[in-house]
């Protein structure tokens, strides 16, 4: 049985990173959306995630500062951490 959770975030939530890129797979483990690496393959595969706008359904995706992912109703936005 599968059970669909949905966040109700109306902002999005800045997902800073301190290297060039990130990938999807491990964006959703950072940003707290998924408990663990293995829901996050399944949910991706499933097409659970969008990446700015589209269906996504590579876990090696690699997101830039500006990409936008839009899961279970939350939005997150990878940003550049300059420190």
């Amino acid at each position: 049985m599968k059970v669909v959770v949905k966040r109700r975030d109306t902002a999005a939530k800045e997902v800073p990173i301190t290297t060039e890129f990130i990938r999807l797979e491990a964006l959703l483990k950072l940003a707290d959306a998924v408990p663990s690496g293995g829901m996050a393959k399944n949910l991706i595969q499933d097409g659970e995630v969008m990446v700015n706008d589209e269906v996504c359904t590579m876990r090696g995706k690699k997101l830039r500062p500006g990409d936008r992912v839009l899961f279970m109703g939350a939005t997150y936005v990878v940003t550049a951490n300059e420190t």
